[in-house]
């Protein structure tokens, strides 16, 4: 909890619990929605490794926003397993007093067994898999590399083996691309103990060709899998959650889906995003970010980076999936790769 004699609050009232830590702009994957291979190519300015925040100053960060209500920290990237540093980054940030979760979202293209063990005894929670497809190929036209299926299958099997449990896989679905795999694979993890999350396809970002007629809403995706297999609601496990939960009314496990798009959260989001060249953002589809570059360069105390987190928190207004359109999202944004999802 915050110290003090009140909690921190942003202009809507939301307190910030959740870190979201981008340790790398570059991906191995070229995902369309997320980093499409026509604009992000070989020649794409991508961050110099020096111009990273180091896992220092990373851990610096976590621990100056912990008595701020700081709960979890998820990292992310790019793809943050591309980070040579990953697990001193999880290792110093573990270290941290205070936090209740740490968790990463990966593709799961470099997860092998010993990195996922690795992860875990540095510290690591849990860890969620980007899997948009069963089929190899719309698997591959959705990543964007050709990235075999079975070999994102064995990565999840190592996060289990590895007691990052309960492993979560992340399912993006546009329209004309892979809403025919959403039942293939809620029947592929039913069971596990493995919980799917389905996401309505989003404008992050400017460069993936968002239109409204392509998202799949959430009330789709749960039709589609209900018919098959019974469905009801689980209640949030924490405040802030952006997943709606719902339960295999047989026992077989659970799914979610985030559905940003058809039914926005944006008055429960507790998530403050910071990119791996140290930039603030206090909404996913911000514009402009806030540096801490010259904090660290000076080597600013923790207070004094705590107060100048705490007074861009409490300016916070975003909104911006409830003012959603068509013309929103020809707005410049940050992209996805920078800010993470």
């Amino acid at each position: 909890m915050a110290t003090g004699e009140e909690a921190l609050t942003d202009r809507l009232g939301r307190p910030l619990r959740d870190l979201r830590v981008s340790l790398t702009d570059r991906c191995n994957f070229r995902c369309p929605y997320c980093m499409p291979s026509d604009v992000f190519g070989p020649d794409y300015p991508f961050l110099r490794p020096d111009a990273l925040m180091s896992p220092d100053e990373i851990a610096k960060l976590v621990r100056a926003l912990v008595p701020l209500g700081l709960e979890k920290v998820r990292l992310t990237g790019g793809e943050p397993l591309l980070r040579r540093e990953v697990v001193e980054i999880v290792e110093k940030v573990a270290a941290v007093p205070g936090l209740h979760e740490i968790a990463m979202t990966t593709n799961g293209s470099l997860l092998t067994r010993e990195k996922a063990m690795a992860l875990k005894k540095a510290g690591l929670t849990r860890i969620t898999v980007s899997l948009d497809a069963l089929r190899p190929d719309v698997a591959a036209r959705m990543n964007g590399v050709r990235f075999p299926v079975h070999r994102v299958l064995t990565a999840i099997e190592a996060a289990e083996e590895a007691g990052l449990a309960p492993v979560k896989v992340n399912v993006v679905v546009r329209r004309g691309w892979n809403e025919d795999e959403v039942v293939a694979i809620a029947e592929r993890f039913r069971g596990t103990g493995v919980i799917v999350r389905f996401i309505e396809y989003m404008d992050v970002g400017t460069t993936n060709g968002w239109r409204m007629e392509d998202v799949v809403t959430a009330d789709e995706i749960l039709a589609w899998i209900g018919a098959r297999y019974p469905l009801e609601p689980l209640p949030p496990r924490r405040e802030g959650e952006v997943a709606t939960r719902y339960r295999y009314r047989d026992g077989q496990g659970e799914i979610g889906v985030i559905h940003s798009v058809s039914r926005p959260f944006c008055r429960f989001c507790t998530r403050l995003r910071v990119t791996a060249a140290g930039e603030l953002f206090t909404c996913l589809f911000g514009a402009r970010g806030v540096s801490l570059r010259p904090l660290f360069d000076r080597g600013a105390a923790e207070e004094e980076i705590a107060a100048f987190v705490a007074d861009v928190w409490r300016k916070r207004q975003d909104r911006y999936s409830e003012l959603r359109s068509e013309a929103t999202a020809r707005k410049p944004k940050v992209e996805m790769s920078r800010i993470g999802g």
